[in-house]
């Protein structure tokens, strides 16, 4: 068997490079493995460290890590791994020792691959592991890794695993998530990584060239998007800005995620991967911060005809959000891990910046015209929004009713002409708008102005369902005042006792415009009523 051979190569040392690469080849693809291997698995595991300690060809270096990383997908080998003496082994040969000075041997590059694939697959793994990166100042050691790869020409594979480390560790440890963001000033650093997967080239502050973008190879795609998630959970808690220093940092980097939006991937997929990971950082910019998203309108854009503008602002990177959320909608599954960050984003956008809301809403919620069907009822990008505000899952019915009433400048009677009141329900009895109103934000005084086609069918129009309904004949109209009498009565009594039997509670909008037990609601109002008669 290939385990045994690679078991006796390793402890013998001879020819150990020759089977451990025959053993790599039979399991490249391997993910899970024989229990009964589980002993003979951790003693190659400790040979391979001992050999890694010798003095040996890089080819076998590269062949013993290529073996360990392999093995380290199995948790219940790494007993013999996580030790801090096998740590530190794995840390010299990735070139996270302190001493080092430079990259300059091209031919240690994959060893430092493999090393840090392998610590990769460890600290993933390993709990001990995760704490003894603690103790070993693992993320300070790869962030001056980091630091070294500056410049350098062929360090493309050795930045992107340094930077899925880092995402690792940031992930798995909240304190090293507050050391990367204050100590190691890693905001910054890794916003460089970021900036040099894409090659950028700026033309002012805050704005990049958009010319000539090729899309991007498939490591520089692999580079970026380590990049964006290391971000994203160093930023996690950066709501607020609190200097000067910090808002720039954050509108620097929204810059570049700008330039991301607009920029492609080798594939489809990875263009959606990668665009995904830069709305998820975006989330985690300050509002304030987000203006940077549209820019200025330059002679160069008015001439490219592709280049989206509204108010002489340059529209491109929010008209790829929009087509982003859209082609999340249509996917019809995983809403509330692929749909709700971009909508959360653009919501934060409305509501922050007004040439972004009046742009999007113009695309999502343009002019009424044709109201003869259901507002949920079709194929455009409202009715498709309007279909999410009656969604199963809590959440995503939430952030989209939430993302067309801002669109709507939170005013209770703008969405529901676009809504109707069956499907907006939801949100304003969270509001506590049932009786109307508007949202506690401030929006610009601008109206909103209706077609002719929806002022003439306005009158028509059923509130509840929304769309154009033609009049249905009144069946009280032929009863008498007696049958009128008798049909009222009995809808009172089958309420009432559907009421005594617990199986429903009549409900009212309370004065606070929230819905309450019907009883409460009257008592509320008597309530009010009497001390409005006593203060007169």
């Amino acid at each position: 068997m290939a385990l045994e051979a690679a078991l006796v190569a390793v402890r013998g040392r001879d020819g150990a490079e020759g089977v451990l690469s025959r053993f790599n080849e039979q399991n490249r693809a391997t993910f899970k493995f024989e229990p009964s291997d589980e002993e003979k698995r951790k003693q190659l595991c400790e040979g391979i460290l001992h050999l890694l300690d010798k003095d040996i060809k890089t080819s076998c270096r590269v062949a013993c890590l290529e073996a360990l990383r392999i093995l380290s997908r199995d948790k219940k080998v790494l007993v013999p791994v996580t030790t801090k003496e096998n740590m530190q082994i794995l840390m010299k040969l990735a070139k996270l020792d302190a001493l080092e000075d430079s990259l300059e041997d091209v031919t240690d590059f994959p060893v430092i691959v493999e090393a840090l694939k392998c610590l990769c697959n460890i600290v993933f793994n390993s709990p001990a592991a995760q704490k003894l990166s603690l103790e070993l100042n693992l993320a300070a050691m790869l962030c001056n890794l980091l630091k070294k790869c500056k410049n350098q020409q062929f360090v493309e594979d050795i930045k992107c695993f340094d930077l899925r480390l880092l995402f690792l560790l940031s992930l798995l440890h909240t304190d090293i998530r507050s050391q990367l963001r204050y100590d190691l000033q890693g905001l910054p650093l890794l916003t460089q990584a970021l900036e040099s997967a894409f090659s950028i080239r700026w033309t002012d502050k805050y704005i990049t060239a958009d010319d000539e973008m090729s899309p991007l190879s498939q490591q520089e795609t692999d580079c970026a998007i380590e990049a964006l998630k290391a971000l994203f959970n160093v930023t996690l808690d950066s709501w607020n800005v609190h200097s000067e220093n910090d808002s720039h940092e954050f509108r620097y980097m929204a810059a570049i995620l700008r330039h991301c939006l607009l920029t492609l991937g080798p594939t489809e997929d990875k263009t959606e991967e990668l665009h995904s990971n830069a709305i998820n950082l975006l989330s985690n910019v300050p509002a304030s911060c987000l203006d940077v998203l549209i820019s200025p309108s330059t002679q160069e854009d008015t001439e490219e005809e592709t280049d989206i503008k509204y108010n002489g602002m340059n529209m491109d990177a929010i008209q790829v959000l929009l087509k982003f959320m859209e082609k999340r909608i249509d996917r019809g599954s995983s809403y509330r891990e692929g749909l709700t960050p971009v909508l959360s984003l653009l919501t934060r956008c409305c509501r922050s910046h007004r040439n972004i809301r009046k742009f999007i809403k113009a695309q999502v919620l343009p002019p009424l015209r044709d109201v003869s069907n259901r507002p949920e009822v079709g194929t455009t990008l409202r009715n498709k929004l309007v279909r999410l505000m009656t969604h199963v899952d809590l959440g995503v019915k939430q952030i989209a009713a939430e993302f067309l009433f801002v669109l709507c400048k939170e005013r209770v009677d703008s969405l529901l002409k676009y809504t109707g009141y069956g499907n907006a329900a939801g949100l304003l009895a969270a509001r506590g708008l049932l009786a109307g109103g508007r949202g506690e934000n401030w929006y610009s005084d601008d109206e909103d102005t209706d077609t002719e086609e929806y002022k003439s069918a306005k009158p028509n129009i059923n509130l509840i369902t929304g769309h154009l309904e033609e009049p249905m004949p009144n069946p009280m109209d032929e009863m008498t005042e007696e049958q009128k009498e008798y049909e009222a009565m009995k809808l009172v009594n089958m309420f009432d006792k559907l009421s005594r039997d617990k199986m429903i509670t009549p409900m009212g909008v309370g004065p606070d415009g929230t819905l309450t037990p019907l009883e409460e609601t009257i008592c509320q109002y008597q309530t009010n009523e009497r001390d409005s008669l006593d203060s007169d």
